[in-house]
């Protein structure tokens, strides 16, 4: 049996681990929005569900054949799934390649077919992950007959407990070795298994298949019902509350990958303890105490507190009090419920796993376009909790029940209530502030006068600065010819858009939270009045995206991306690929501008992967220093060297008075311009120096997010430049 363990602990840390590079893989070639990200997921998790369910039926059917072998049968999928490996970067690839050529600008039929095009890429692969847990059992029943009836909690455990490192190695994997690499070390170890699985066939005596498939449960089918209710409603409830989970904790823990891989694996750790203890419970005892389920709804509960800003931890407690308790009864409540339904048997046990699957898969979508676009994080997970509650009180009922059992439930669901009357949602903590809700994110606009702060989620994306308005007015001035139309990608609070208005050309601008511009009026007195131009055209969508699809050719183009430099998903609007798609949306002669929130001081490696990846994309560059970070201006033509009062000489009059607006209203605007542009070029950086920060650093792609995966490089080989000269 400890062969079986270990299977399934490696194939568990494969699943995430493909989970993870799929998912990243599919928003570098599709795009990074809420839609794509729920399709991956759905797809994935619908395979799985598939798998289980399908291989259960077969299994029933085959079982009478004595030349069936359910642990060679368990090897080749092991090994299909390791090509998948290989094969499922290429395929994703050539979608892209395809959409494409297809020149697909309307967003849903863009969807649609993407939608299209990942299902038949990930479904297959997914559904065999599926179906190893079915055929495992039967190999199980054949081979070690006595652990039929607890087969699949055992599988669990161990799956379980894979998973809990693959939400950490791969991201260690990746660092090291890219996705690509990452995706090869997946399938080795698939290949590894299917390996010691056909040898074990070998060794391992296997039964006569008679007695297999009697191990029916008992339970009559109102009971059998009730588990697969019991089974649909954990996995909607569970998957719906981490994504609140995320919502709720990323103003602690911020947007980077480690950020939501410590999520994770708080879930996965907890939910893998559950699952021991319910192995070592089942030993004795077969019949659970009524008051779990008022237990569950209790700690279903708790990040209404822990996760509010009333309280005052640290931030691992605060996750582990607020998510442990609720996954981890999930890890006891799950494996339990199979096992009472399936008896053992491979094909009850499928349908059951599918069935917990189904609700794994509509919970992410009931919470994030259908309950978080309505209510606050608080009361969406009140409203999941509710079913669990009324589960919770309906042991009440009961005349038998016991005198302890009552006074459980009685004071779980005290605590249950104390937790909603006292729970407070974050964007309490300001009591001047709008808040915008939408599937992507929760937007809190906040703050008086230049101290105005905009929040994704809690964290702060933005200021009301001066630098924002640079980003459009240099690259403009410094073309050769009078503009025709700009591009800004990521809205913000719209400063920069609003300055690419000033010269009176048309500006479009895409962003990806649909929130966002709706705040642009908070901000700017004039916003709503600048955006109902017909020069004004705002897209809601990924801004890379957007330029794949877009046939349009713009003179400008400015990325501000999201802060920090490390959130997730940002390489994918600072890699190569992201700059070659951006330098054919550029006329002959635009420049591209790109502001980097980092100093060369600060993070030197990081800085030089992303020179290296402009330098790489294109021919000529510029770049300068402000106090937050680098300003770079790329094209595909030489970028004049110009003074400050030659740019202001070729801006608009409406365009000074924008960039002197916040600097010194009660002063002459074009002395106040002169100035700061003057200090601006004044701190030019050279190229080349950027480059070699950091010798040994590659270019930014796709393939290598430099500046997402650092955790290895930060700990053994931390870099950091004392001083950098600036040109004279």
């Amino acid at each position: 049996m400890n062969w079986f363990f270990i299977f399934f602990f490696v194939s568990g840390f494969c699943s995430v681990l493909y989970e993870l590079v799929w998912l990243r893989l599919s928003m570098a070639q599709f795009g990074v929005t809420t839609a794509m990200v729920s399709i991956v997921l759905s797809v994935f998790m619908a395979g799985l569900g598939l798998g289980s369910w399908a291989s259960g039926r077969w299994l029933r059917e085959r079982h009478r054949s004595r030349r069936f072998s359910a642990l060679r049968l368990y090897a080749l999928i092991e090994l299909l799934i390791g090509v998948s490996g290989i094969l499922v970067q290429l395929i994703l690839l050539w979608g892209r390649r395809v959409l494409e050529a297809s020149l697909l600008s309307s967003s849903l039929i863009y969807y649609f077919v993407a939608g299209l095009w990942i299902t038949f890429t990930l479904l297959p692969w997914c559904a065999l992950m599926g179906a190893t847990v079915p055929v495992a059992m039967s190999a199980i029943g054949q081979t070690f007959p006595q652990e039929t009836r607890r087969s699949f909690s055992y599988l669990y455990m161990a799956n379980v407990g894979g998973a809990v490192a693959g939400t950490t190695i791969p991201l260690f994997l990746i660092e090291l070795f890219g996705f690509r690499g990452t995706l090869r070390v997946g399938s080795a170890c698939n290949t590894l298994i299917a390996i010691s699985a056909l040898a074990l066939s070998w060794y391992l005596p296997q039964r006569e298949p008679a007695a297999e498939e009697t191990a029916i449960s008992s339970e009559p089918s109102s009971t059998n019902a009730a588990i697969l209710a019991l089974l649909f409603l954990s996995g909607l409830t569970s998957m719906a509350m981490e994504v609140i989970w995320v919502r709720n904790y990323t103003p602690y823990f911020g947007t980077m990958v480690y950020a939501f891989a410590s999520i994770l694996g708080v879930y996965l750790l907890a939910t893998f303890i559950g699952s021991v203890v319910y192995r070592r419970w089942s030993e004795r005892r077969t019949q659970e105490s009524p008051a779990i389920w008022s237990l569950l709804a209790a700690c279903a509960l708790l990040p209404l507190v822990v996760a509010g800003p009333g309280i005052q931890i640290t931030r691992l407690p605060r996750l582990l009090i607020g998510v442990a308790p609720f996954t981890g009864l999930l890890g006891f409540i799950t494996p339990m419920l199979v096992d009472r339904f399936s008896g053992g048997n491979p094909a009850k046990a499928g349908a059951a796993y599918a069935t917990n699957i189904v609700g794994c898969i509509l919970g992410p979508l009931l919470a994030g376009f259908g309950l978080l676009p309505i209510v606050s994080e608080r009361w969406a997970l009140v409203l999941l909790t509710l079913p669990w509650l009324v589960i919770g009180l309906a042991p009440l009922r009961r005349a038998d029940l016991r005198l302890a059992s009552r006074v459980a439930i009685s004071g779980c669901m005290g605590i249950a209530f104390g937790l909603i009357i006292a729970g407070k949602g974050y964007e309490e903590a300001f009591p001047e502030r709008r808040v915008l809700r939408d599937p992507t994110a929760t937007v809190i606009a906040t703050g008086t006068g230049m101290g105005k702060q905009l929040l994704v989620n809690g964290y702060g994306m933005t200021l009301l600065t001066p630098i924002t308005k640079i980003m459009a007015h240099v690259p403009l001035a410094e073309l050769d010819r009078p503009p025709q139309n700009a591009l800004a990608i990521c809205f913000g609070m719209g400063t920069t858009f609003r300055s690419l208005r000033s010269w009176g050309i048309p500006v479009t601008a895409a962003e990806l939270v649909p929130s966002v511009p709706r705040m642009f009026s908070y901000y700017h007195d004039d916003g709503d009045q600048v955006l109902a131009s017909p020069l004004s055209h705002v897209v809601i969508d990924d801004g890379r995206r957007f330029l794949e699809r877009t046939t349009e050719q713009y003179d400008v183009i400015t990325i501000d991306p999201p802060p920090p430099l490390q959130a997730a998903g940002s390489s994918l609007l600072y890699s190569e690929e992201f700059y070659r798609a951006a330098r054919r949306r550029l006329r002959p002669g635009g420049i591209l501008q790109q502001w980097l929130p980092t100093r060369p001081q600060d993070d030197p490696v990081d800085v030089t992967a992303v020179a290296r990846s402009l330098r790489n994309s294109f021919p000529y560059m510029r770049a300068f220093l402000d106090e937050f970070g680098i300003h770079f201006l790329c094209s595909d033509q030489p970028i004049p060297k110009r003074s400050a009062a030659e740019l202001l000489q070729r801006m608009p009059a409406k365009a000074i008075t924008d960039l002197a607006e916040w600097e010194s209203p009660n002063d002459d605007a074009v002395a106040a311009d002169n100035l700061q542009l003057t200090t601006l070029l004044a701190n030019e950086l050279p190229i080349e120096q950027l480059t070699s920060l950091s010798p040994d650093t590659p270019p930014l792609t796709d393939d290598r997010p430099i500046n997402e995966y650092y955790a290895l490089r930060k700990r053994f080989h931390p870099r950091r430049v004392e001083s950098v000269s600036l040109t004279p």
